[in-house]
């Protein structure tokens, strides 16, 4: 479990309270990321237009149909104008549907985006930005978060177009045909948006908090999954009952909370919107029942005030069904801005970090001075270390739990950079250098590695999506996985479960360096390759290392201090500092699960 399971939400929702107060720019940044959708919405406001013209010509043909038949005239003069009536209806729905479907193709692509920039800046931002979120938070907001945008770009944004456009188009029309009624929707027409912008500040703030709540209940749910057997085996599961219970009470809280403010909100606006109305059509029929007003006229100023007012009505509702999706890109873009903490090291130019390459093959690579530190720790993971890492040497780093081992290989994976001194490769300065082609010389094999849901094989070719099936039973052999594979039901084509659950600690270790075994890279960083093995898997892991990898530079982080079968450097670290650094040659009788561990 990635937090204290007692305390839900934690950085993460402190982080979206921040997030979801003040950023009033939501809706110029979700406007800004439409680049790939901009055909989408210029053709949405065309059939906005389109729709328009069609109110006001469905207005005119209904308005001269009843004069018609008010004045006795036959059905049959009625006939062409109610056959344009027909085809007028058909055309507002058609139009209605078109432009409803091209805007939510173009919320597809904005999705589409924001959830390839969001995996994207948690990947640039690594493992250690990773570890302080929650897990479900992010899920969360990259499927049913985004999702609440469809309303914003289908619904709300389209209205918001003709929420501009109908009422200024009607108003010509009544002005041509009676500029009096033109007059009092003027001066009514704004108080919808007056009252539809007060209750709005209220439902954007509820709204955020609904979509906090439910993070935090996304992420907490998730957490107590994955901590199951842990809180059984410590007797806390009951706890943890009604720990969810109280989230899910606090958001059906916030949810009808936000729908009762929508309700009352939507009564206040339908209630401004009928007393204008009613204010027009007492004074269309006292003029009318005066003769001062003629009968087509006034039945076209009755019909067309409703739809100067209804595109603002729909507004406000559909402000209320966008909020959660506007929320959610509020949480986006806030990822989107964290600075990444693989910063380039002073002097380091653009040119060089897009071109610049090196090769573990044949360059060493020199720790210089190096002090790294993690945010909200008194002190340092590593202190001044100076190191030289030759190429093809064999590196044992060993010392008590917390002594830097593990950040020393978060800084040559670039997952963190310095906080003072620098690593240089060759001649050059590792943050200078082109991350990708960097990270594709190196093998990594963490203490717990991370299995996907996909067959044995897939997951070895992880890094080699296109290496040949012998390939992958070659490197299985040499990680001693072939064995439990091939007795699989389905062979190297069975499907491991998610995070590999169908499998032991050890057997998921065994797929893990058949990865790096697969890929062969000119460096390998094993932290605690074998300590899910026994002493005859570990012999054989150690000695597939000396052979297969013979020329390769391998630094391993262990308890022990030495390598089975063969000379080796042991670098001791402790409390974040370089203890002792000396080469050493083991007894042939020394196991590699006792050097190893």
């Amino acid at each position: 479990m990635t937090r204290t399971a007692g305390q839900p939400g934690g950085q993460a929702a402190a982080n979206q309270t921040r997030g979801g107060t003040g950023r009033g720019t939501i809706d110029r940044r979700l406007l800004g990321y439409t680049s790939g959708s901009r055909g989408y919405l210029i053709v949405t406001v065309a059939f906005g237009l389109a729709g328009t013209g069609l109110i006001l010509a469905q207005a005119g043909l209904l308005a001269h149909a009843l004069a018609a038949a008010a004045r006795g005239d036959a059905a049959a003069a009625l006939a062409g104008t109610l056959a344009a009536l027909l085809v007028v209806v058909a055309a507002r729905a058609a139009v209605s549907y078109a432009g409803e479907v091209t805007a939510l193709r173009a919320a597809a692509t904005v999705k589409s985006g924001l959830r390839r920039a969001l995996t994207a800046r948690s990947l640039q931002l690594g493992p250690l930005w990773l570890g302080s979120q929650r897990a479900g938070e992010i899920t969360t907001l990259s499927t049913r978060g985004l999702d609440g945008l469809d309303s914003y770009f289908a619904r709300y944004l389209p209205q918001l177009v003709l929420a501009v456009l109908v009422p200024i188009a009607v108003l010509a029309r009544v002005a041509v045909a009676d500029w009096a009624s033109a007059v009092v929707i003027a001066v009514t027409l704004p108080l919808i948006p007056v009252f539809a912008v007060l209750v709005g500040w209220h439902t954007k703030a509820q709204t955020r908090r609904q979509w906090r709540l439910l993070a935090t209940l996304g992420g907490h749910f998730l957490d107590v999954v994955e901590g199951l057997p842990t809180l059984k085996v410590f007797g806390r599961a009951r706890a943890q009952e009604d720990v969810i219970a109280k989230v899910t009470n606090d958001y059906r809280t916030a949810t009808m909370s936000t729908l009762r403010v929508a309700f009352l909100s939507g009564l206040v606006l339908e209630l401004a919107a009928a007393l204008a109305t009613a204010l027009v059509a007492v004074e269309v029929g006292l003029r009318l029942l005066y003769g001062h007003l003629g009968y087509e006229t006034a039945m076209l100023v009755l019909l067309l005030t409703p739809e100067a007012f209804l595109p603002l009505r729909a507004v406000g509702a559909q402000f209320h069904a966008s909020m959660e999706g506007a929320a959610a890109a509020t949480r986006v873009f806030e990822i989107l801005d964290t600075p990444t903490p693989r910063l380039p090291q002073p002097g380091a130019t653009a040119t060089a970090l897009r071109h610049d390459r090196a090769d573990l093959r044949s360059e060493d690579i020199r720790l210089n001075g190096v002090t790294a530190v993690y945010p909200g720790r008194p002190h340092p993971a590593l202190e001044g270390v100076s190191l030289t890492i030759a190429p093809g040497e064999r590196i044992v780093l060993s010392g008590p739990s917390g002594a830097g081992k593990s950040t020393l290989l978060a800084l040559l994976l670039r997952f963190i950079t310095p906080a003072a001194g620098n690593i240089a490769v060759g001649d050059r300065d590792l943050a200078a250098l082109d991350i990708e082609p960097w990270r594709r010389q190196i093998g990594w094999v963490p203490q717990q590695p991370y299995l996907f849901s996909g067959s044995a094989a897939d997951n070895i070719a992880l890094g080699e999506a296109d290496a040949s099936r012998d390939a992958i039973r070659r490197a299985a052999r040499m990680a001693g996985a072939a064995a439990f594979i091939e007795a699989l039901p389905a062979g190297y084509d069975t499907p491991l479960g998610e995070r590999g659950l169908r499998l032991s600690a050890g057997q998921r270790q065994r797929i893990a360096l058949a990865r790096v075994f697969l890929r062969d890279p000119p460096l390998l960083l094993m932290d605690e390759p074998t300590a899910h093995l026994d002493p005859a898997s570990a012999r054989q892991i150690g000695t597939a290392i000396d052979t297969a990898l013979a020329d390769r530079t391998v630094i391993l982080v262990s308890h022990g201090q030495g390598w089975d079968g063969g000379g080796c450097r042991s670098v001791r670290l402790d409390h974040g500092k370089l203890m002792s650094s000396a080469r050493v040659a083991w007894p042939a009788d020394t196991t590699a699960a006792g050097v190893l561990r």
